[in-house]
């Protein structure tokens, strides 16, 4: 039987990575993000995929999209919840509202309305079950400065985490959440990490990176375990960058 994915955040980064692992494993998988090219340059072509435009913090967006994944291939048996921004890097008090609402929007909410969707087909299908891998991020465990909304999403992130695999036990749903530091995207770029992060201390310094193929990597071995066995928490980051001790 042929393994279906739904990969949100997949026109770049991480879910560019990841989409282009799982099909190149076998998998066919449904491509989900804002924009129609650049999902369709993750896609590379392959057969095996399914671009389906998508605003995840959109509920009926976010129903259409498993719509049309199981219209196509019949079933759902991965969700990769991957989609997120970090937001302004601003001081708490100069953190506005609306950019603290879009950063949960985006990171937290979208990820539970995926979850949601995904919850209902995993369930309802023959055989029922699946597997849900939530992105969060090193973030989860230690804070960088000026990142208070992306941060507070990555620790929520991990209590849904745990509470949808507490909820999706009866159901044959497994969770797990993976959490990445440091590994080459446009996101990581856009704070600076080769040219000079900022600190805790105030310092700004160039952190080690690794490349997003071996995040990918990492997520594809989460999702290829057998329905027996699950992995619950995995931290994969750069060697050497500031994450044990951080500050």
């Amino acid at each position: 039987m042929d393994r279906v994915a739904v990969v949100t955040g997949a026109g770049s980064g991480i879910g560019r990575a990841v989409a282009r692992a799982l099909l190149g494993a076998g998998w066919q998988v449904a491509l989900a993000g804002r924009h129609e090219d650049t999902l369709a340059e993750s896609a590379v072509g392959d057969p095996a995929a399914l671009v389906v435009p998508t605003d995840v913090t959109d509920e009926a967006e976010v129903a259409a999209l498993f719509d049309a994944v199981v219209q196509r291939w019949g079933r759902v048996d991965l969700l990769v919840n991957n989609a997120g921004v970090f937001g302004p890097a601003v001081p708490p008090d100069r953190l506005e509202l609306d950019a603290w609402r879009q950063v949960i929007d985006v990171n937290l909410t979208g990820a539970l309305l995926c979850a949601r969707a995904a919850f209902a087909r995993m369930r309802a299908q023959t055989p029922r079950g699946g597997r849900i891998i939530n992105n969060g991020s090193i973030s989860a465990h230690a804070p960088r400065p000026l990142s208070a909304a992306y941060t507070a999403t990555k620790h929520a992130m991990t209590g849904l985490t745990r509470s949808l695999s507490l909820d999706g036990r009866d159901a044959g749903i497994s969770v797990g959440q993976i959490d990445i530091g440091n590994t080459a995207t446009g996101l990581l770029a856009g704070i600076g990490a080769a040219s000079g992060a900022l600190q805790a201390d105030g310092s700004r310094r160039a952190e080690p990176t690794f490349p997003v193929e071996e995040a990918a990597r990492a997520v594809l071995f989460m999702a290829s375990l057998p329905p027996e066995c699950t992995v619950d928490s995995l931290v994969i980051t750069a060697t050497g960058m500031p994450f044990v001790g951080r500050g």
